[in-house]
């Protein structure tokens, strides 16, 4: 869903795209070595009592992410990722894997957009990563 009128905000960034059938929203707000992280996780009941993340986005604020290298060393020890994990590129500013996006708004200001059970697809995963910005 492309959202006009009353956009989606999280973080004071603006979520100019979100796909259909989001489940319920829960926003997070956390620190973790030093990065102040607020997420914003969708989850559907699938069912009675079971309930599944449709998609996560999560702006990342430090001085330490100064770069999309900085981006990437934080994700893989903020995820515990191994050594194997090698995203490919995602523009000039971030980095792709198969289930997720993160790129640089900025130094010091980064997001990431996640479909941990490939509920929604790549494809809604970088439309909602290409659509965050500072609102107009």
């Amino acid at each position: 869903m492309t959202i006009s009128g009353t956009e989606s905000r999280l973080d004071g960034l603006a979520l100019t795209y979100l796909p259909e059938d989001l489940g319920t929203a829960s926003d997070f707000v956390s620190e973790w070595e030093g990065v102040d992280c607020t997420q914003r996780v969708w989850e559907t009941e699938v069912e009675p009592g079971k309930w599944r993340v449709d998609l996560q986005v999560q702006v990342m604020r430090a001085p330490r992410l100064k770069d999309a290298q900085a981006l990437k060393d934080f994700l893989v020890e903020y995820h515990e990722r191994g050594d194997d994990w090698a995203p490919s590129a995602f523009g000039d500013d971030g980095f792709a894997s198969e289930r997720e996006i993160a790129r640089l708004i900025e130094p010091g200001l980064a997001v990431e957009v996640r479909d941990p059970f490939e509920r929604k697809g790549f494809d809604a995963v970088k439309a909602v990563a290409e659509g965050i910005r500072y609102p107009e």
